[in-house]
């Protein structure tokens, strides 16, 4: 079955899509991205965990299909797909809100989250069923509605006598640890903190958005990171919590970075501090739930980064630090294929989640399907 995957993250970066088959191997077919144009990059900032009019959440929810549509048809035309061959889209959507915890709303505690991106209008542009909104039905199930990815890694990178860790690192960073032979009830997964969210935005300050990250950490390398904000900042108890657990914007947003700000500190210190802050999550991440793997297979954004990478070797010394890319994953693709393949689970009728990493009571099938 041909699925495209549409993802958008935390980033905000763009529309990542991935089109795949799937049968008893998975093949990419074409991946592409379509970066989000600053004024649609503005409208989603002003709605993502900040007070706002119900009209701005609305139109973006019927706005952004129209242009996941688009995305996906700019990458059928550019590698001669035929989009009457896609059978099936899984759309993650855009997050704006999620609150695993739960927050008190009229007498009662809930917790929630909203990915908009509305799935009817996706399948009335491109004439293809859609998957989409993934999350709620795994919180419903008393999970944390993420991570979501983990039973995509559980079903790629798992190896008969090696414990491996999948690491992501995308706006935020999480892990997928993959004991030898491991059954799905043995994986953990969970979200260890900062991806490339902090120093994108750091970098947009010092630059007034003319550049959204730190191109190859050129400007992490300029600066030297600052020992007394990190150990500050790890004292942050969810670096010590045990999985399940999430993190998002609501954690390193724009407050997160007026309290970097306001230490005074250079910006390039900021930055250099901000990757080693990633670096040091992922690690203490790890090394959270037992002994360092055998090796570690990064994804996302993150991977372009010769500082993290660079960290994350020197922090793991005898694992073997690799990526995606020596799996035949395109480590920017990774997301888009995993919701491809989770939409065709739902489209069977099968459980997509990992109870071990959403914390959920159960296995459900997740999604709302489109016609």
């Amino acid at each position: 079955m041909r699925v495209a995957g549409i993802m958008s993250g935390t980033s905000l970066d763009g529309i990542d899509v991935a089109i795949v088959d799937i049968g008893a191997r998975i093949r990419t077919v074409a991946y592409g991205t379509t970066p989000y144009t600053p004024s649609v990059r503005r409208a989603i900032l002003a709605v993502s965990n900040r007070a706002c009019h119900t009209a701005d959440v609305s139109r973006l929810n019927f706005l952004l299909p129209e242009l996941y549509a688009e995305a996906l048809g700019k990458l059928c035309r550019t590698n001669g797909v035929d989009p009457a061959s896609v059978e099936l889209i899984g759309c993650h959507g855009q997050t704006i809100f999620h609150e695993s915890e739960g927050g008190a709303v009229a007498g009662r505690r809930v917790a929630s989250t909203l990915q908009i991106g509305d799935g009817s209008v996706l399948a009335e542009r491109t004439g293809i069923a859609v998957v989409s909104d993934f999350r709620p039905r795994d919180m419903a199930a008393g999970g944390k509605g993420a991570p979501l990815v983990p039973f995509v890694d559980q079903l790629l990178f798992r190896h008969r006598t090696r414990r491996r860790v999948a690491l992501n690192i995308g706006g935020i960073a999480n892990i997928t640890v993959l004991p030898a032979a491991s059954e799905p009830g043995e994986v953990v997964a969970f979200d260890t903190g900062p991806g490339n969210m902090v120093m994108d935005q750091l970098v947009a300050q010092a630059t007034q958005g003319r550049a959204r990250f730190d191109r190859n950490g050129a400007r992490a390398a300029r600066g030297a990171p600052i020992a007394a904000l990190l150990e500050q900042l790890l004292r942050d108890p969810y670096y010590a919590a045990p999985p399940p657990k999430t993190a998002g914007r609501e954690q390193y947003g724009d407050a997160f970075l007026q309290r970097l700000l306001a230490t005074g500190a250079p910006i390039d210190d900021l930055i250099a501090s901000a990757t080693a802050f990633t670096a040091l999550t992922i690690v203490r991440g790890i090394r959270l739930i037992g002994a360092d793997p055998a090796e570690l297979i990064a994804a996302g954004g993150g991977v372009h980064n010769p500082r993290i990478m660079g960290l994350l070797a020197a922090y793991l010394p005898g694992v073997r630090v690799t990526t995606t890319d020596e799996f035949g994953i395109d480590p920017d693709a990774k997301e888009a294929i995993a919701f491809a393949i989770l939409a065709h689970r739902t489209w069977r009728r099968k459980h997509g989640n990992l109870p071990s990493a959403t914390g959920a009571r159960h296995p459900v099938i997740l999604g709302k399907i489109s016609l």
